[in-house]
């Protein structure tokens, strides 16, 4: 049957998230490995994916680590910052596929604050048709139940879904529900596959 629907991570497939870079630039290099090596960050940001209230989970975080408490809280003030720039060569392939009528869903690990705060800041992501996003599903990629969810609610089969991450251990779940996926390294190697499956044209990409 082919592809009938595609799927965008929004993470470093249509905006960068380096918080690594952030803090780098912001309290330099050996003072954010030392911060990194001290608090699992990636593990605050992950309940907040999955639901817990964004500003919430930092003050408590920043608590528990008053040595830290500064450069924590910048994680909640400066989000934004962190979150940036977008991929414009992403969004250029998002619209053509739109034009071109495909169904183009998003299915992102995302905080229910985190993305009202990306929304108004990029605008483009309320042009899927489709969102799926961790904070309001209360599961995160690559737990199995968050596919199993974006099948029963857009109603394609999963193996009429093409589906671009940057982590490979979330394709391998959905590849193991079926769904075909694609290792997003480059946009222009996101293009070349979907051109290749035939649901774009270099043409529309002009």
């Amino acid at each position: 049957m082919g592809v009938r629907a595609v799927v965008f991570d929004i993470g470093n497939v249509l905006i960068e998230w380096q918080p690594e870079r952030f803090y780098d630039a912001a309290i330099g290099p050996d003072r954010r490995k030392a911060f990194f090596a001290a608090i699992d960050l990636h593990a605050m940001n992950d309940r907040v994916d999955q639901g817990q209230n964004f500003e919430a989970v930092i003050r408590e975080t920043a608590q528990a680590n008053p040595d830290w408490a500064d450069e924590v809280m910048m994680w909640h003030d400066r989000w934004i910052d962190m979150a940036a720039p977008v991929i414009d060569h992403s969004v250029r392939i998002l619209r053509a596929l739109r034009r071109a009528g495909v169904p183009v869903f998003a299915l992102s690990n995302f905080g229910v604050e985190t993305f009202d705060i990306g929304v108004r800041e990029y605008p483009f992501l309320e042009e899927f048709d489709r969102r799926y996003i961790s904070g309001h599903m209360g599961v995160t990629k690559p737990d199995a139940r968050i596919y199993e969810m974006v099948e029963a609610d857009c109603g394609v089969p999963a193996d009429g879904l093409l589906f671009a991450d940057d982590r490979q251990e979330n394709l391998d779940a959905a590849a193991a529900r079926g769904w075909q996926v694609h290792l997003f390294e480059t946009p222009q190697g996101w293009e070349d596959r979907l051109i290749a499956e035939g649901l774009l044209t270099k043409e529309a990409m002009t």
